[in-house]
């Protein structure tokens, strides 16, 4: 697999959008099934009240939203949102607790419980709970975790800016504990939180050098919400958001990329773009933690309009290739 310098990808970041859509088109058609989307539905199971002051987040204790505290969900409640879940087409459920990092305690015994029992539903169960040890990821991947979401956001430099209570290298040490689990790693960022293009591309470079990379890489529009610092900046376009999904399938063309929050701000044809650039994944249901999203209905719609159908569990790139060169 290719590793691209930050000069590279800044040099196809710049491409002229069609014929950037159209490289990426051509890339994400050798190693998917291009009418094939995975859907996930993504679940708060506790949230609000987070010691963190990520600038984006309506669920850190430090602002002022409209966001209440929720102690964890019973796991009865959460089996019962998977099962609906699943019979919307969804085939990954993702959990996500509004902590800083995992505790060894009763809540998280909570989480493997949850992980068992929607793993044996025959779907990916997903996780983003925060930062976590080594012995941690290895009880959730032996409960039977499938992936971990834990994302970059951006730029080094940047990332400094929008968060002060943890580190860059405290998220590449989760991730990296994740790994040494055997747990498949889902990691992306954020855009429009006031970065430069220079930090999209130092970004995309730092997910791409991952070792191995990401199999699974979500690319954020930012929601703004009132009383975070970030409440006031403007809606990033659909053109950056298409330019920004194709260079992440060019330069990271085996791993699932996922269309994920702003959704509800894109139109029929801005979410066609993107999956003609390559988004390979979204969300569904009503909502993502905290913040709108178009429901299983209306998602069902659009992939019956452009031909689209929501993908099997546990079906990797490697899969797809395997069965295109067999047949």
């Amino acid at each position: 697999m290719k590793k691209y310098s930050q000069e590279e990808i800044k040099e196809i970041y710049n491409t002229p959008l069609l014929d950037l859509v159209f490289r990426a088109a051509a890339v994400h058609r050798m190693f998917f099934d291009p009418t094939e989307v995975q859907v996930s539905s993504l679940l708060s199971i506790k949230t609000g009240g987070c010691s963190e002051d990520c600038g984006y987040c309506p669920q850190s204790a430090k602002y002022n939203t409209d966001v209440d505290v929720h102690k964890m969900l019973a796991v009865k409640d959460v089996m019962e949102a998977a099962t609906n879940a699943k019979a919307g087409g969804a085939t990954r459920m993702c959990l996500g607790a509004a902590w800083r990092e995992v505790r060894d305690n009763s809540d998280f015994d909570t989480v493997l419980e949850m992980v068992r029992s929607i793993n044996d539903m025959g779907m990916e169960v997903c996780c983003t709970l925060g930062m976590l040890t080594e012995s941690q990821a290895k009880k959730l991947a032996d409960a039977g975790l499938y992936a971990y979401n834990h994302n970059l956001d951006s730029s080094e430099d940047f990332y400094k800016k929008i968060i002060t209570t943890r580190s860059y290298d405290d998220r590449l040490n989760t991730i990296e504990n994740v790994r040494k689990a055997k747990v498949t790693v889902c990691c992306g960022g954020i855009i429009g939180m006031g970065e430069s293009v220079d930090d999209r591309i130092k970004m995309l470079y730092n997910l791409s050098n991952l070792n191995p990379q990401p199999e699974s890489v979500p690319i954020n529009a930012l929601v703004p919400v009132e009383g975070t610092p970030l409440e006031k900046n403007k809606l990033v376009s659909i053109w950056e958001m298409v330019r920004m999904i194709a260079v992440t399938r060019i330069v990271m063309s085996k791993s699932v990329v996922r269309l994920s929050a702003g959704r509800t701000q894109m139109s029929l044809e801005g979410q066609a773009l993107c999956f003609l650039a390559g988004a390979n994944s979204i969300f569904a249901g009503d909502k993502l933690l905290t913040t709108p999203n178009p429901d299983f209905n209306e998602d069902m719609k659009m992939f019956k309009l452009f031909g689209l159908k929501s993908k099997e569990a546990f079906k990797s790139a490697k899969e797809y290739v395997s069965e295109r060169m067999s047949s």
